[in-house]
């Protein structure tokens, strides 16, 4: 049997209370959860992956356990897309959802592993764009009160952040009044972008949009539900601004619909919702095969997708710019050697990119102890 055949998979569901609870126009985050897979094939090698679970990540761990595990053990490490096809067969349906989440954790590992076992980065196996460095934006000022916003505002321009993304909600005045103090803080100089988490409707939506784009705002990220694709198609013929989504889409042809019509003007899928480096990868192609640009979806995640996101972004041809998280997280602080993508390693705006192999981190073991939901 070949030694790269797949031994063992163990799901690790984690949980993290946040120093400082996070804001947005859905409400408060004060924790958040993901589930870790650590999949081991016979000869020794071990990858890891995450999946997006904003909560409930034991049933996801039992879940993977349960459903996904018996489709693996025995099997070819190097199969990807016959495992995820494997994986994808334990429910009936469209894809999407836990199932497509904890796919993508999977997936994750089995690239992981392929990378050390060719010695190589991801982005190296994925074709690479000789890309050693990534612009990056700082993610994200709250939803919060003007003098907390003002604070978040200084610390990420001390750190070197040349772009910032703001949160915005309802009342629509002060979405307005906010996206104005906040370029008249960052000055004419510093891109801005605007992330409303889907609180507007597409009236609501047109009235900040326009004011976003007279203010030079480079991007309106989910101003409407991910699902109002007509929606999206309108805000795009009337608004003067680059309308940016993809987080919610789970596969390619997801992504597909928006990218056919034009609607948006960068896609964000985030590679522990969407299926994984496989997946997500398909999505970074179609991207470049309509000339649309791409930015990674990061946000409330772990170390692990940090990685997985920064090999993607390295390899995409219309890679555009990095999320970069810039509140504390346990579970991205302290979770790997070396600590990847934070503000602090930012040098003229710029993150590196991990260049070990496969994901190029090595996760603290303690940390998944220390972690876990018992």
């Amino acid at each position: 049997m070949s030694a790269s055949r797949i031994s063992k998979i163990t799901a690790h569901p984690l949980r993290a209370t946040l120093p400082k609870v996070q804001r947005t126009s859905q409400g408060d985050y004060p924790a958040i959860e993901i589930v870790v897979v650590e999949v081991e094939t016979e000869d020794g090698v071990v990858g890891f992956g995450e999946g997006l679970c904003r909560r409930g990540a034991a049933g996801y761990a039992r879940f993977i356990e349960e459903a996904l595990v018996p489709r693996l053990i025995g099997r070819d490490a190097a199969d990807r897309r016959a495992l995820w096809k494997a994986m994808r067969a334990a429910l009936s349906g469209r894809p999407g959802g836990q199932i497509v989440e904890a796919i993508a954790a999977v997936d994750i590992a089995l690239w992981d592993i392929a990378g050390k076992q060719a010695g190589q980065p991801i982005h190296k196996l994925l074709g690479g764009m000789s890309r050693t460095e990534l612009a990056a934006y700082a993610s994200s000022i709250n939803w919060l009160d003007d003098a907390t916003v003002e604070a978040e505002v200084a610390a990420v321009l001390k750190a070197g952040f040349r772009e910032i993304k703001v949160k915005l909600g309802h009342p629509l005045r002060d979405a307005i009044a906010r996206a104005k103090l906040v370029r008249k803080l960052a000055g004419d100089d510093i891109a801005l972008y605007v992330d409303a988490n889907w609180a507007y409707d597409v009236d609501d939506a047109l009235i900040v949009g326009r004011a976003l784009a007279d203010l030079g705002y480079g991007f309106f990220e989910e101003p409407i539900a991910p699902q109002d694709r007509e929606g999206y198609r309108r805000l795009a013929q009337h608004l003067p601004i680059r309308l940016a989504a993809g987080e919610s889409d789970f596969v390619a042809s997801d992504a597909l619909i928006s990218l056919q019509d034009r609607s948006l003007g960068l896609i964000q899928p985030d590679v522990t919702r969407s299926g994984g480096i496989s997946e997500t990868w398909r999505i970074c192609e179609l991207a470049a095969a309509f000339n649309t640009a791409y930015a990674p979806h990061v946000g409330w995640s772990g170390a692990i997708c940090v990685a997985a996101s920064l090999q993607l972004a390295a390899a995409a041809e219309t890679f555009r710019t990095f999320e970069c998280m810039v509140y504390q997280n346990p579970l991205r602080d302290a979770f790997t050697q070396p600590i990847v993508g934070e503000g602090s390693q930012l040098v003229e705006g710029k993150l590196s990119v991990p260049q070990g192999p496969g994901l190029g981190i090595e996760i603290d073991r303690d940390a998944l102890t220390r972690f876990r939901i018992s």
